[in-house]
């Protein structure tokens, strides 16, 4: 960490304990294949458990931030960043090893404004194949790519950062992305050769099928905000995802 900065990498985590190590080891190894200045921040959110801990054991700079909102917590991480190059990845997820040298090499290019990367589960069921066609077919139709976010922290600061929301957060910020590149003459791309191993934890604990007994059970939540009423839907994704470290052996979201 001494070194100079070139990649900041912002890791939010909320009673991460299980999955902190790993996802660091994954950064490593993708820093140790590009061979620049890499610095690991995760973003302790209310953490109760060794998440703080184990991250600064394993070489991470540990930033705080109590508010319950992802997005306010990305945030966080990005406005304590070193490095002129900013990628973002969730705790229980892992990265493949060339992806900061992808990424900066698309950054350097000077062709990207910034992007996602393609998402693969780390294992596959039959609901599982079906939630990663949906999700190639919806990201190949839309361009915004998501699961590791990717751009210059000027950037990201030019846009004002990850909207203030609870969710969709992350769609959010990639229209954000590419319609400010769009005005850069910059593309909003996607890795090609990495991909982001994304965690099947709610899967494991809640059943292959959650998202769409989600989908099936929620509608009418969903039809409500969509016409402006999300309280409903607000308290869904406080259970699937702000609450669910600390109440996932509840036996459903």
């Amino acid at each position: 960490m001494k070194q100079n900065v070139i990649v900041s990498v912002i890791v939010p985590a909320h009673n991460e304990e299980k999955y902190v190590e790993r996802c660091i080891r994954s950064i490593k190894r993708a820093a140790d294949a590009f061979g620049g200045g890499v610095e690991i921040i995760v973003v302790c959110n209310r953490c109760t458990d060794r998440t703080a801990e184990l991250a600064e054991a394993n070489g991470a700079r540990v930033v705080y931030n109590g508010d319950r909102c992802i997005a306010k917590v990305r945030n966080a991480g990005i406005a304590a960043a070193r490095g002129k190059y900013i990628m973002t990845i969730d705790c229980d997820n892992r990265m493949t090893s060339g992806t900061i040298r992808e990424v900066c090499g698309m950054l350097r290019s000077g062709r990207y404004i910034g992007g996602g990367a393609p998402i693969r589960f780390e294992r596959y069921s039959l609901p599982l194949r079906l939630n990663d066609l949906i999700c190639r077919i919806g990201f190949r139709i839309t361009g915004l790519y998501s699961g590791i976010f990717w751009a210059e922290k000027k950037t990201l600061e030019a846009v004002g950062g990850f909207p203030d929301k609870r969710a969709m957060e992350d769609v959010m910020l990639a229209k954000k992305l590419k319609s400010y590149g769009r005005q850069q003459g910059k593309k909003y791309g996607c890795l090609r050769r990495n991909v982001l191993i994304n965690s099947t934890r709610k899967y494991d604990d809640l059943g292959d099928w959650l998202y769409f007994r989600l989908m099936f059970t929620n509608a009418g939540a969903m039809l409500k905000a969509a016409s402006g009423r999300t309280e409903e839907l607000d308290s869904l994704f406080d259970r699937l995802f702000y609450d669910y470290n600390d109440n996932k052996n509840n036996g459903s979201p």
